[in-house]
């Protein structure tokens, strides 16, 4: 998969801007505020239908407009590939490929195999366990699009049990009889998602652990571990024994949607007892190796983007991360930095091709 051409319109801090783009590497510099991450989020755009940092969707437009438009022309297996993602204020956002709108954006979902680091993983390790559950959902999804339609229904179904619990509590009343219609529907999806995640993460924390150990070049005692009340009883029997206290609570507080992933260090949680550079190393090998499932699943190879990961990493880890993205399985790369000369030295060691594109105040 290679992106060929970038052109944005109304977007963030852009008017109008447009990019030639290297097949190999593409290096976005300049001072702090001046849009380099604006681009590469112009990218994921393109690949999942809305912005990795800002979930609102009209803050994404330009201050004074009421429209945006990213376009994006992909070469992917040889063939010439347009997505058009375009947003006017108070309307649905909207994605055409080759001129064919998506009837639904799920539906476009892996088609741009994608995978960024950035400075806002960090969440990964200090916010809750969705954030965690949305990682994994996230590179599952990508290259299986029925596990992404199974978590819809399930999300779905889990929202109306919520306000069915809800009108219990406010009407004073109960049923079990039309409770258990829920039940029995999110028992079914829950065991499915519960399966693919778990046989998603027996392939992923391997590779995983072999990334960090290339990074770090020595073993610190990572690991991850898969949490999940579905290794305790099947669904159906959780929503009865926990039936007192959703109604209590007035809301659903067993199944998949309640999933975590554990990440430690010789033991110990890597949020407490994680340096900087091994949280940061943590959350990079997380992310290669995503990589490397994505490209394995799919059969096409992931754009990366590497969002100012530079900052905060000693040399030797720095060093390590070029020295592995200088292999052939890495394809198109895009690298935001403040600092050019850091870059352009980093890059050029690679020995691939390569763009240094330096925005300025417009």
């Amino acid at each position: 998969m290679i992106l060929k051409q970038l052109s944005l319109i109304n977007y963030k801090n852009f008017d109008s801007r447009n990019f030639e783009l290297d097949e190999k590497i593409n290096c976005f510099v300049g001072n702090n505020g001046i849009g380099k991450t604006n681009v590469l989020d112009a990218v994921y755009h393109l690949a999942f239908g809305k912005s990795y940092f800002n979930p609102v969707a009209s803050q994404n437009i330009r201050h004074g407009e009421d429209f945006m438009v990213i376009e994006g022309l992909f070469s992917k297996e040889g063939k010439d590939e347009r997505v058009v993602l375009s947003l006017k204020k108070g309307q649905k956002k909207v994605i055409k490929r080759n001129g064919k709108i998506y009837d639904k954006i799920s539906d476009h979902i892996g088609f741009i195999p994608l995978v960024i680091i950035s400075p806002a993983d960090r969440d990964l390790i200090i916010e809750g366990s969705d954030t965690r559950r949305k990682f994994i959902d996230g590179v599952i999804s990508q290259s299986n699009p029925a596990y992404l339609h199974q978590l819809l229904s399930y999300n779905k179904l889990l929202s109306q049990r919520n306000s069915l619990l809800k009108y219990f509590a406010l009407n004073n009343t109960f049923d079990r009889d039309t409770l258990e219609i829920y039940d029995l529907q999110m028992d079914t999806l829950g065991a499915e998602i519960f399966e693919q995640r778990k046989y998603f993460l027996d392939t992923f924390i391997p590779i995983f652990k072999e990334r960090y150990l290339a990074i770090a070049g020595k073993d610190e005692g990572i690991s991850l571990n898969y949490e999940s009340q579905l290794f305790e009883n099947d669904l159906k029997t959780l929503f009865r024994e926990s039936i007192n206290k959703d109604k209590a609570l007035q809301y659903t507080s067993k199944g998949v949607h309640k999933d975590d992933l554990k990440f430690e260090i010789m033991g110990h949680p890597v949020k407490k007892f994680g340096s900087q550079g091994q949280q940061k190393s943590f959350l990079i090998a997380l992310k290669l190796a995503q990589f490397d499932f994505l490209k394995e699943r799919a059969g096409v190879t992931p754009l990366l983007l590497l969002d100012d990961i530079f900052d905060k990493l000693d040399e030797n880890r720095v060093g390590q991360i070029i020295a592995l993205v200088n292999k052939e399985e890495f394809g198109q790369i895009f690298i935001s930095d403040t600092h050019p000369e850091r870059t352009e030295e980093v890059v050029k060691a690679t020995h691939q091709t390569y763009k240094m594109i330096k925005l300025s105040e417009v």
